[in-house]
């Protein structure tokens, strides 16, 4: 059998997704189930003076109105790095969405209708929504400084301030200092999948189906709250319908197990679109970029001052700012460097986890600064990156992992593919960015393969698919190891109570951690099949190899089901292996850790801008990802062309538009834009590096953020290669990129523009 592993295999689960056979959790119905629906408030900030809720019990049907005055008090309160979010508000509302109440109803029609009669007597406060809001010296405070004990900060809105660097940026010598002030804007997951959770008794402990991405801490975080040993609490979690990074953590996962046990029935709560726009978004950020340069476009340093806009709990934002911004020098030999982020609370949705992990907010000013450099230096804003580009092996943060790629390859490739030289026609425009963030910096996952007696497999993973493929993959690393057909192996996701162990799924990590852990129990077996042969056929195992499904004795070969029937006799049974793949952590390290890889993606642009309106038509796109080894080649390009349409969306449209009280007012798919196929490249390419450099199987490292990092500042790039105008906020919507033509010093002539149908 050859091997699988670099072949397109065809995606595990795709036929039953693409036909509407596959159940995601809204397609989960249990018994006696209640339907949640939250009671709300229309503002951001408010003081809660009462919660009357006796005509919402009225209403036929109502089994449950829950407030925080029937939670054990004080209210719990639950998140990944603070404890700072109540299972409901608690005297105060801290953003435009946050519930005071929650009906649970035998339908959702009589839950609708209970939420809309429950009373809520309440005061309008006085909030922050923006950074320098939350930064003045009078900002209301959105966290009460008793849930700081001991932080220097709890009186201010700060609720970390991150701080790296090496080299003396002060004594460096330039001959030039370039500096900018850029912005990216509030935008929101939009997974197709809305949030949602069910939750019901099981004996003396809780079951809890949700669509999260990381159920082993889910079951964590409801053994804390209800009190309850891990073994009391079982998550089920489908594979989501789309996460990227918004369905990581709990959100109201607590509140529905309350509630499930305070009503005695299952719970049932599915987010309507609306609500989850206010459940989860991206970091908004503000960024400074000075950088000094010789005339030769060396950087001599480098500062980074950036205010990232949280929202009113923590989530897990504040290390998405830490990390963020760890690599914000980029991939580039920066001698000194100054680095200052900051996670800045506000009275708005808490914000968390969004593909990228808080990288693509600091390369879009990073990158942006390296072009305004190259147009002042009168160097080709290629060669400027390839004169800075770290080479692999080099310590490009001092004392960290070294640069594991040759991502000059990757530079000069995405150059390649979009012709980066070539003259262009009037009115259009080139550019190109290069975008990097660190891989896992911790990391624990666990895998069992048990190999029947039939040579069928059944494995386990703890890992969530949510799109990302990682299904297909692990199937593919056994199906290559142990030589059995894809058709052949189970793979048993999404259940804690019977899977093994995975720490979470984020960071482009389960190529790398859960598949070596794969790998590591398919090569188990292997030395399992090897003592089996050894007694079946009287040799020494150190004479007997094991490979892609073919057990080599001297002079012979046999399949390994040959092995396993006169091995395992008639009782049957099976071989079991375990692996294992541990990444500890490193206290010493800013990040806990030094990162296990690199994800690093150079993005190339053409674009043309219409003069007249401001619109902006891609013509070329090209994205190349160093990935070390395509374990699936579609899948590695699907992911990459789904991130770039993605950064395609903050790039030019999408982001909150909040109101004078807090309130999102583009709720919903009619008023918040995301790119459809009118907004796509007129032509997209993507290809990859591979040179078996990574620490995964086979040589792989993670992929499927880099290629969102570095699309705003390389389409920045072309409309102003195009136009001559420079923009520094996000999204470049035609209005904003209308209005930095008109103020152009020298508008460029007009040209005749053509119209996306035109193109078509």
């Amino acid at each position: 059998m050859s091997g699988l592993v670099g072949t397109s295999a065809q995606r595990s689960g795709g036929s039953e997704r693409v036909t509407g056979r596959y159940q995601y959790l809204g397609d989960i119905q249990l018994p006696g189930v209640l339907h949640a629906k939250l009671v709300t408030l229309d503002c951001a900030r408010a003081r809660i003076r009462s919660v009357d809720a006796s005509e919402a019990r009225k209403v036929p049907g109502v089994v449950l109105v829950m407030t925080a005055a029937d939670l054990p008090q004080p209210v719990p309160r639950f998140g990944p790095q603070y404890l700072d979010r109540p299972v409901i508000a608690v005297a105060e509302t801290k953003y435009h969405g946050e519930p005071v109440a929650a009906v649970a109803a035998e339908t959702m029609q009589a839950a609708e209708e209970a939420a809309r009669l429950v009373r809520v007597d309440f005061e309008e406060l006085p909030a922050v929504f923006t950074i320098a809001a939350a930064l003045a010296a009078d900002a209301p405070l959105v966290q009460d400084p008793a849930l700081r004990a001991g932080d220097p900060l709890a009186r201010t809105n700060l609720l970390h301030e991150h701080r790296y660097g090496w080299g003396d940026v002060d004594a460096a010598s330039s001959d030039l200092v370039v500096a900018g002030r850029y912005s990216f804007p509030i935008v929101t997951h939009f997974a197709i999948e809305r949030h949602g959770c069910i939750a019901a008794a099981d004996g003396d402990g809780i079951t809890i189906w949700s669509t999260i991405q990381h159920p082993y801490w889910l079951q964590r975080t409801i053994a804390d709250l209800l009190r309850l040993p891990l073994a009391k609490v079982r998550v089920l979690a489908p594979d989501p319908g789309g996460g990227f990074g918004g369905k990581q953590h709990a959100k109201y996962e607590p509140l529905i197990a309350f509630m499930a046990l305070r009503a005695g029935r299952p719970v049932r709560l599915i987010l309507t679109l609306e609500e989850t726009f206010q459940a989860v978004r991206r970091n908004s950020a503000e960024v400074s970029v000075r950088t000094g340069f010789r005339s030769d476009g060396t950087i001599t340093f480098r500062e980074i001052d950036a205010n990232y806009l949280l929202g009113a709990y923590a989530d897990i934002s504040d290390r998405v700012v830490g990390k963020g911004t760890y690599l914000s020098c980029g991939p580039y030999r920066v001698p000194a460097a100054r680095i200052v982020a900051r996670s800045v609370l506000s009275h708005t949705p808490p914000s968390t986890a969004f593909r990228g992990f808080g990288a693509p907010q600091v390369l879009w000013a990073a990158e942006s600064n390296l072009d305004e450099a190259a147009r002042k230096l009168g160097i080709d804003p290629l060669e400027l990156r390839l004169r800075n580009l770290a080479r692999f092996g080099e310590h490009f943060v001092p004392g960290d992992k070294p640069a594991d790629g040759r991502w000059e390859q990757t530079v000069r490739k995405a150059a390649e593919l979009i012709d980066w030289g070539r003259p262009l026609p009037a009115g259009h425009g080139r550019g190109l960015a290069v975008g990097i963030k660190p891989g896992p910096t911790t990391g624990l996952s666990y895998s069992t393969v048990r190999l029947l007696s039939d040579g069928s497999i059944v494995m386990t993973a703890g890992t969530s698919d949510m799109g990302q493929g990682a299904r297909t993959v692990f199937t593919q690393i056994a199906a290559e190891e142990l030589g059995v057909p894809l058709d052949r192996i189970t793979l048993v996701m999404g259940d804690t109570a019977v899977v093994s162990y995975d720490q979470q799924t984020s960071a482009s990590r389960s190529t790398v951690l859960m598949g070596n852990a794969v790998q590591q129990a398919c090569r188990q077996v292997q030395a399992k099949i090897r003592t089996l042969a050894a007694r079946v056929y009287q040799v020494s195992e150190a004479e007997i190899e094991v490979e892609r499904g073919v057990v080599r004795l001297p002079g012979r070969q046999v399949p390994i089901v040959s092995v396993l029937k006169p091995g395992l006799g008639s009782l049957g049974g099976e071989l079991i292996g375990n692996g294992e793949c541990r990444k500890e952590a490193q206290r010493s390290h800013p990040l806990g850790g030094s990162p296990e890889f690199y994800e690093l993606n150079c993005t190339a642009v053409e674009a043309e801008v219409d003069q007249g309106t401001g619109e902006i038509v891609l013509t070329r796109y090209v994205t190349v990802s160093d990935v070390g080894k395509a374990m699936n080649p579609l899948q590695v390009r699907g992911q990459d062309e789904g991130a770039a349409i993605q950064g395609i969306g903050h790039t030019l449209m999408e982001h909150y538009v909040l109101d004078e009280s807090g309130r999102i007012r583009n709720l919903g798919a009619i008023d918040y834009r995301i790119p459809t196929s009118m907004d796509l490249p007129l032509d997209m390419r993507s290809d990859v590096i591979e040179n078996a450099d990574g620490p995964g199987p086979y040589g792989s490292k993670g992929m499927s953020e880099g290629a969102l990092l570095a699309v705003a500042p390389a389409v920045a790039a072309a409309v102003t290669d195009a136009t001559g105008a420079v923009i520094h906020d996000l999204p470049l919507t035609p209005e904003r990129v209308w209005r930095a033509l008109e103020q152009r010093p020298q508008p460029a002539p007009q040209v005749r523009a053509l119209t996306k149908e035109m193109h078509r």
